[in-house]
């Protein structure tokens, strides 16, 4: 009855003119169908042999043409009252519900009804489903997202405006993410036999499998709030306001300086939400995950924390938006192998974290994730964590249930060799640009300086060249506070000689591959969202074409080209300049969010692999995902094998006993990159998976250091 009066709900919000018309449509039948059955009961002469049908036509004659009662009561004055009066009495209750006056009633009832569910004043009844409260340029990301999911799910958005534009944006992103997902899915079959192509199709094409509901309303509103089945909703996410979606620049620069201090906006809804989500009527292991861009509202929302959550009932993830893209987008320039790797990992599609509680503590990880390997062949485990009180292990893999599975591994001789004084190559970066996240990027460039100070030398294993323009250069004190940034320039978008002069000249004076990092400004307005991002790359791309021409032994993979876009409808423009790096950073946040929303316990992991080990620490505790050159990284090429197999060795080889302990370094291979960028990751049967590396590929590695 509950699921139901849940699909009454879902269709009573999305279409109620539909659900009306419907309804008229059944009283109708219903009426005509008992006045039949009438009819043809009725002790009347010439009735005692009338069919269900003809007594039907009979009715609707009457109705139509109240003289039509001839064909029922030959002779009214000789029949009985009772017989006449249930004929008239079918004859009034069809014309009424036919009447022109009747009719203009229901239409108006109609269009005050279909009025009322647009505004969003009827109650939902729900469960299980994703609230989202406000609405910014990650929202679309969220909902997109959850396509890849193997259920089907239900999202509600509560916003205070912008109904219409939110759910076309939606439908906009839903639809090109099905054709594009489609397009692969086509290519993919298109030299199967007939009929294993069309099974195929059949299991993995993609179609709409999310209902989303935008409605218009309050976000402070405990009643608007209680309206959507907040007590029943599976997440909560709540997001900032947006700031693009303003004409005025003078508003739009009033904003930007709000949001720096601090989103009492924020705090307000999480209270209310917090308030409903923690009492006793509401449903169990509900998820609040609050996007922070600031420190003000960080500190106030774990205040609440605090106060309100309650285990088993309000569970708060506060979501430090910048604090995760600016590692991100650091990690990235130093390693931008990695972009493809999270890309995957950190979604719902394909390989991704999975974990699994534990009622009791791993006391020797090393030990469990040995015993682990030998008979297990679909999950890889990676690491145990403590999370809210509560233990955790993590794992890499296609599916949840692949954590559990059992598969019969066998031993093998095989070997690696590593380089146990292996060290990190050292990396030149040029920035263009600015975003909001500048300061945490410096941060993560910093984290990464103390963890891999560089070898025998007093030289940074980093070394940075900004270009910005003066005021923007201004406001991050010419990034003075950071040593590893040796170099800033000066230059705004339009001088492109200056820009271009710069960056050859960076490149031209290392030896070392170089990364170009491209941000792009994302408290921009909506109709500049991107634009310098964009230039920035025709700049760069000019530059490597150059060189290309000029140079028939230029190693085009020298340089590495990461252009971060807000907007995910610039990613093909980007595509189309060559560049295999392109990040959409709000994407991430929203995959995180999706993934968090189902597994609360993956927000420490996530933490913990985007954070390196703080400066001077006397070991390395910190666990992150490596990109590292096979040249280097092993003493020997290693020989080919399969990813069981050569996952096992390089675990085995890395744990050495008979290593002093500062040269032991759990590592465990996630996969590889070949040139080009072409990855693999050992995501299902490892066993299957044939591993043949060379000196250019590069090793995807989970490791402490």
């Amino acid at each position: 009855m509950r699921k139901i009066k849940e699909w009454l709900s879902v269709q009573l919000a999305k279409n109620p003119g539909r659900m009306v018309l419907c309804a008229i449509l059944l009283f109708n039948i219903v009426f005509l169908c008992l006045s039949a059955v009438i009819i043809g009961n009725m002790p009347v002469t010439g009735t005692e042999k009338m069919g269900f049908f003809e007594a039907a036509f009979c009715t609707i004659t009457m109705i139509l043409d109240a003289g039509c009662i001839q064909y029922v009561v030959a002779d009214v004055g000789s029949a009985g009252v009772i017989i006449v009066i249930i004929c008239l009495c079918i004859i009034l209750v069809g014309m009424i519900s036919f009447t022109g006056a009747v009719i203009g009633y229901i239409t108006n009832y109609i269009s005050d009804f279909i009025g009322n569910a647009n505004a969003g004043s009827r109650k939902l009844v729900l469960s299980d489903h994703t609230v989202i409260l406000n609405w910014n340029t990650r929202a679309s990301e969220i909902v997109n997202d959850l396509l890849y999911c193997n259920t089907k799910q239900k999202v509600v958005v509560l916003v205070g405006a912008r109904k219409t534009e939110i759910e076309k944006e939606i439908d906009e992103r839903l639809s090109d993410t099905i054709s594009r997902e489609n397009a692969e899915i086509y290519e993919h079959a298109k030299n199967m036999p007939f009929f294993k192509k069309i099974v195929y199709l059949r299991k993995n094409l993609f179609n709409k499998s999310i209902t989303v509901i935008v409605r218009e309303g309050d976000v402070f509103s405990s009643k608007q709030l209680r309206d959507i089945s907040l007590e029943r909703a599976k997440t909560v996410v709540i997001l900032g306001n947006d700031i693009n979606n303003t004409i005025c620049k003078f508003e739009h620069k009033d904003k930007i300086e709000e949001n720096g201090k601090g989103n009492s906006q924020t705090i307000k809804t999480l209270m209310q939400v917090a308030d409903i989500t923690s009492a006793e009527t509401s449903d169990d292991n509900q998820k609040i995950i609050v996007e922070i861009t600031d420190e003000w509202t960080a500190e106030v929302v774990d205040k609440i924390i605090q106060c309100k959550q309650v285990a088993t009932k309000c569970n708060i993830v506060p979501m430090r938006v910048n604090q995760i893209l600016g590692p991100i987008l650091s990690q990235f320039s130093l390693m931008p192998e990695l972009n493809l790797v999270y890309k995957e990992l950190f979604s719902n599609k394909g390989a991704a974290f999975y974990t699994k509680e534990y009622c009791e503590n791993v006391n020797d990880e090393i030990q469990y994730i040995g015993d682990y390997m030998s008979n297990h062949a679909n999950a890889i485990p990676l690491t145990f964590m403590g999370s809210k009180k509560k233990q955790y292990f993590y794992y890499a893999s296609d599916k949840q249930e692949d954590v559990d599975r059992i598969t019969d591994v066998e031993n093998s001789d095989y070997s690696v060799k590593l380089n146990h004084n292996y060290w990190i190559e050292k990396k030149n970066i040029i920035i263009l640009g600015h975003n909001s996240r500048c300061e945490d990027i410096m941060r993560g460039f910093q984290s990464f300086c103390g963890e891999w100070g560089y070898k025998d030398s007093d030289e940074s294993i980093v070394q940075i060249a900004v270009i910005d323009s003066q005021k923007n250069l201004d406001k991050m004190n010419n990034y003075k506070e950071y040593p590893f940034v040796t170099e800033t320039v000066a230059a705004e978008i339009y001088n492109k000689d200056l820009i271009c002069s710069t960056i050859d000249r960076v490149v031209s004076a290392n030896k070392d591959d170089t990364s170009i990092l491209i941000l792009s400004d994302d408290s921009a307005l909506n109709e500049d969202i991107d634009a310098n991002a964009l230039a920035n790359l025709v700049y760069v791309q000019d530059i490597i074409n150059n060189k290309k021409k000029n140079d028939d032994n230029f190693d085009v993979e020298s340089i590495d080209v990461i252009v971060e876009i807000v907007n995910p409808k610039h990613h093909d423009v980007v595509n189309s300049y060559s560049v295999n790096n392109v990040v959409i950073s709000n994407r991430y946040i929203s995959k995180m969010i999706t993934q968090i929303g189902k597994k609360e316990a993956l927000f420490d992991f996530y933490c913990d692999i985007l954070t390196y080990d703080e400066e001077g620490a006397e070991e390395y505790k910190s666990k992150e995902v490596y990109i590292k050159k096979v040249s280097s990284f092993f003493d020997e090429i290693p020989k080919p094998c399969n990813a069981a197999e050569f996952i096992r060795a390089l675990y085995k080889a890395s744990t050495d006993t008979s290593l002093p302990p500062e040269k032991r370094n759990p590592a465990i291979a996630l996969g590889y990159v070949k040139p080009g960028g072409k990855m693999v990751l050992f995501s299902g049967d490892q066993r299957a998976i044939r591993v043949e590396l060379d000196k250019r590929d590069k090793l995807i590695v989970f490791s402490n250091h």
